[in-house]
């Protein structure tokens, strides 16, 4: 695990709460979805945008924010025009167990069917749910981001976004 000191927690009315100040960071819906995203591979703003839906002016500000806030970076692809590509930091790949939470929670509480599935690699199972450690149900073997898969089942879309018609 890497050594980090946290930035001195923003002044928020209320409790002293680590959930709070983390809900200020990323406890917005734009911001959420669009760490869902880079989990998912898709790096630039037009993807992004497209597939959360988020009005572009709010998802400029919340990928700004997360930027300020150390969760993603912002990388340049291309000079001329200057554009950029945002990736996760260590910080926002610290998220994933979170995403995982509110997928599998949304899975169970809020879809008939799950739009989304994750298996782990090695051997196509899934991950046990709620579980942070990324167990896969089946062989009890401990996993990362690296040894999942994620599977798409809404029809129409793909992990880049919605199939072109």
């Amino acid at each position: 695990m890497t050594s980090h000191t946290p930035p001195a927690p923003p002044a928020l009315p209320g409790r002293p709460c680590s959930i709070a100040a983390a809900l200020h960071v990323v406890g917005e819906k734009w911001a959420l979805l669009a760490v869902r995203e880079l989990l998912y591979g898709n790096h630039r703003f037009d993807r992004i945008a497209r597939n959360t839906g988020a009005p572009r002016d709010r998802l400029t500000a919340r990928l700004r924010a997360l930027e300020e806030a150390g969760v993603v970076e912002r990388r340049a692809y291309s000079e001329r025009p200057p554009r950029f590509e945002y990736h996760l930091t260590e910080a926002g790949r610290d998220l994933v167990p979170l995403t995982q939470a509110l997928l599998s929670w949304g899975d169970r509480w809020v879809q008939t069917e799950p739009p989304v599935g994750l298996r782990h690699t090695p051997d196509g199972h899934p991950p046990h749910p709620y579980d942070p450690a990324w167990v896969c149900r089946t062989c009890g073997e401990e996993g990362n981001r690296a040894d999942l898969r994620i599977e798409i089942h809404s029809p129409g879309w793909t992990m880049e976004g919605p199939v072109e018609p």
